[in-house]
């Protein structure tokens, strides 16, 4: 059986609605990384990624791992990626435009990768009843969480999946 999702609050949907939080989720999945780290993967301003940093921690969606010593005396913290968000849905919360941003997101780190050409890219059309719509949500979801509770292989590649499943223009 899937995952149950509970309804993300307003403030948990607000956070999950930029693109730019999104992608430092993302970067701090795998490894912990400082706000300074996070910024030069991004290519934007510390005090800009430092904001959206502090609002992934307020909402718990990235956790701040012990500090270390940094530079020139300086203490950096490292923060890791909770999971928190594959445990909730936003769809009911109000708050619009985290669908876009997800998609921004996506299109954002996939374009800056050097492996876009190796990457599987697949399109289907459907004309689906709601029972088959359902279905097609319900299996789908089997698969992503089956994955997602896989323990991550040490010597395994990063992958990263998007599946929209979405309505489009009457023909």
């Amino acid at each position: 059986m899937g995952t149950h999702r509970r309804p993300a609050t307003e403030a948990e949907a607000r956070a999950l609605a930029s693109s730019v939080r999104l992608r430092i989720l993302r970067l701090c999945l795998d490894r912990a990384l400082t706000n300074k780290e996070i910024a030069g993967l991004l290519d934007a301003n510390p005090a800009t990624t430092l904001h959206h940093v502090r609002k992934l921690v307020e909402t718990g969606f990235l956790a701040a791992e012990p500090s270390r010593p940094g530079p020139r005396g300086s203490t950096e913290i490292p923060y890791r990626a909770t999971g928190k968000s594959w445990e909730m849905d936003v769809r009911d919360s109000g708050v619009t435009g985290a669908n876009a941003e997800l998609l921004d997101a996506f299109v954002a780190q996939t374009r800056r990768s050097e492996h876009v050409e190796e990457g599987d890219f697949d399109r289907l059309a459907l004309r689906l009843t709601p029972e088959g719509h359902a279905e097609l949500r319900r299996r789908l979801r089997e698969v992503l969480d089956d994955f997602r509770a896989r323990v991550p292989e040490p010597d395994g590649h990063a992958y990263a999946l998007l599946v929209a499943l979405h309505r489009t223009e009457e023909t």
